[in-house]
């Protein structure tokens, strides 16, 4: 089977809980990669970039109507998506660190991974 069937079948058999896990994880590993890589500030930019550009779009999914998350969850996503969005301004500015963004997708991470029974894979350890 080549690697194309692969992914096309990993594509239709995912679920997409396991979708956002396996964005998150990739995501998160950048910013972990970068942040051990030194970077800093705006340098830091592709990393932050593609995790505001995620987390924007969840908040957007949320805001949607007819949306049918509860409503709690919802409000929660949105709200962390503006965080992320200003607190990465502050991290491209040299004014704060990588790390809470880091810590917040782990967060979001683990409870991915209870939903889905899938523990902690594919991120290096804090």
């Amino acid at each position: 089977m080549s690697i194309n069937a692969y992914r096309r079948v990993q594509e239709v058999a995912a679920s997409p809980r396991s979708t956002e896990y396996r964005l998150m994880t990739q995501i998160t590993s950048e910013m972990i990669a970068a942040r051990d890589a030194g970077l800093r500030g705006v340098k830091l930019m592709p990393a932050l970039h593609r995790n505001r550009m995620v987390w924007g779009t969840f908040a957007n999914i949320c805001a949607i109507p007819g949306n049918r998350l509860p409503d709690d969850l919802r409000a929660t996503i949105i709200s962390i998506g503006l965080w992320v969005s200003r607190y990465t301004s502050d991290v491209m500015a040299g004014r704060d660190e990588i790390d809470d963004l880091i810590d917040v997708n782990r967060a979001i991470l683990n409870g991915l991974s209870n939903e889905n029974g899938v523990v902690g894979q594919g991120l290096p350890p804090v």
